[in-house]
Order: structure tokens, then C-alpha cells, then sequence
């Protein structure tokens, strides 16, 4: 049985899911370093700092919003309260999350 396609066109295709399936697991491979240590892993929902490599537009509010509470944005950081520890991978998967930190405590970032 030949699994590779003798088209071009399905070639491509396959060529395509390849590179698709590739890219999605370098993004849950690459999240759970983007974490940084230090927090309460005892507790339910945690307070965090998201940092981007540019300033967050609309589009990355909305995003982190369904992991919980935007509270701001400061430079290239958005603070997001009330996130679940077990979503926090999810929050650092997208390619263009830096680094998730703890809230400093006392508030706002920086």
C-alpha cells in the first residue's frame, strides 16, 4: 500500500497537513517554557503577566479575555487576573506570547 500520493496536487496537500501538524505541536512543545516558575501551584486561579515582543493591539485583549480578567496593559505586557493554572499553557501557546510570569503583587506591572 503506497501512502504517498502520486498527484501533485495531493503531494502538496499532504506537504501542507505535514507542515500544519508540525507547526502545532512546535506550539505545545514550546509553551510550558515560556512559563515562568514561581507560581502558587496550590492555588485554583492565578494572577499573570503576559509579555508580548510588540505592544497589544485589540485582537490580543479579546484572546487572553477568554482565560480571564484583563486588568491592562503596560509597553509589551498584558496583566490578565483569575486565570486557571490549568490554562496556562494555553495562554502561552500562541507564537506571539513571550514569556507568562506571576502578577507582581501590589498591583500593576513594572
Amino acid at each position: 500500500m503506497n501512502i504517498v500520493p502520486r498527484s501533485a496536487r495531493g503531494r502538496i496537500a499532504l506537504g501542507a497537513l505535514v507542515a500544519y501538524l508540525a507547526w502545532q505541536g512546535w506550539l505545545s512543545l514550546a509553551a510550558p517554557s515560556k512559563i515562568a516558575p514561581g507560581f502558587d501551584t496550590q492555588a485554583p486561579k492565578v494572577n499573570i503577566l503576559v509579555t508580548l515582543p510588540f505592544p497589544p493591539e485589540r485582537f490580543h485583549v479579546l484572546a487572553f479575555q477568554r482565560h480571564g480578567r484583563v486588568s491592562g496593559t503596560q509597553d509589551n505586557s498584558v496583566e490578565v487576573r483569575g486565570v486557571r493554572m490549568a490554562d496556562l499553557n494555553s495562554v502561552a501557546r500562541p507564537y506571539w506570547v513571550s514569556r507568562v510570569e506571576p502578577l507582581p503583587t501590589g498591583g500593576n506591572a513594572k
